[in-house]
């Protein structure tokens, strides 16, 4: 339900002229409705939509930092997994959304502490947080759960994906799908490769939320590593080692149909 003490309601669109277009036609919508708009992103608003399409949404999560404030969005992109509200059916969710007639979901993290020789780092990933090589040049890692060690990987890389980015770079890669309200983090390996040397699981594996996940490069290697977090990119020296974990911190979703992630998984997939 709205909150009359607020009314507020953040627009955030990319610029792809399909997307600018459903933004003016959405913003005049809202503004019928007694919805005010800012032309600049409101920390006391609401609500966030999001309009373009999965891309839009992880950009606009990290932009303003995991913000409190829920998001929903409009699909004017290409799979919109996350983006799950056409832009034909913008009335029907003004109309729900007034009415109170959805959920709010909590959508679960990753969390990454980066430690190098000198520092910690501490990252945080709504799909996915993959560590790669610099240049696709083949990684060596130490892979360890709770201390336990768990393989010597090589290969071009390792995923570590959230429930909620179980459908993205994972399952391109092979990895399992996972239902987002379960607890748990996956470990995905990227063209591993087995060998004398180094013994690399072929498939994913599915750990506990409460378990740490270290990952080690071997020191010959740290500085050709690369840590991209939902597509962005970070570079660090001398890493020494990443440990992975579901941290307190969620983002908020609103869900309209509690139907929607199987619809969705049918209708992008399948």
């Amino acid at each position: 339900m709205t909150n009359n003490k607020s009314k507020i309601i953040n627009v955030i669109s990319n610029y792809n002229t399909s997307s600018q277009m459903t933004s003016k036609l959405l913003i005049d919508k809202l503004n019928k409705k007694g919805f005010v708009v800012p032309t600049k992103y409101d920390d006391n608003a609401e609500l966030n939509i999001c309009v373009g399409g999965d891309g839009a949404f992880l950009r606009a999560v990290h932009k303003y930092k995991f913000t409190d404030i829920p998001f929903i969005g409009i699909n004017t992109g290409h799979l919109g997994f996350f983006q799950e509200i056409l832009p034909e059916n913008i009335d029907t969710f003004i109309d729900k959304y007034i009415n109170g007639d959805y959920l709010v979901e909590k959508v679960l993290l990753v969390e990454s502490k980066v430690c190098t020789k000198e520092n910690c780092f501490h990252l945080f990933g709504v799909n996915e947080i993959v560590i790669k090589g610099i240049q696709s040049k083949v990684v060596h890692l130490e892979i360890f759960i709770d201390g336990n060690h768990l393989e010597k990987f090589c290969g071009d890389g390792i995923i570590v994906s959230t429930p909620a980015g179980s459908t993205a770079y994972n399952f391109s890669s092979g990895g399992s799908i996972v239902y987002p309200s379960l607890n748990t983090l996956q470990i995905t390996p990227l063209s591993p490769i087995s060998s004398r040397a180094y013994r690399s699981l072929p498939n994913s594996a599915i750990v506990p939320g409460e378990v740490t996940i270290t990952i080690k490069p071997e020191y010959r290697y740290e500085n050709s590593i690369l840590i991209i977090v939902d597509g962005f990119e970070y570079k660090y020296d001398d890493i020494v080692e990443v440990n992975f974990t579901i941290p307190e911190r969620t983002i908020s979703k609103l869900n309209f149909d509690k139907d929607m992630y199987w619809n969705n998984l049918k209708s992008k997939f399948l």
